[in-house]
């Protein structure tokens, strides 16, 4: 029974787009691996930026940081 776990930032992924994710999982785990997939298991949890980091820094940091690099 695959379980797949994706973990994304909370930053506006619609429910269809999440959706889509899992079908298209599922579908990848069927064709690849031809596992049924009413035995595929697929979650996508969503992390707030302020709640994931990289390179000592929060998401929120770097996105404003980018914000304000990228505006004139």
């Amino acid at each position: 029974m695959p379980f797949i776990s994706i973990r994304i930032t909370r930053e506006g992924a619609t429910a269809q787009q999440k959706a889509q994710i899992i079908r298209e999982v599922t579908e990848t785990l069927e064709r690849v691996l031809h596992k049924p997939p009413e035995w595929t298991h697929v979650v996508i949890e969503e992390i707030d930026t302020d709640n994931w980091g990289v390179g000592g820094r929060t998401i929120t940091e770097i996105r404003k940081s980018q914000r304000e690099h990228d505006d004139p």
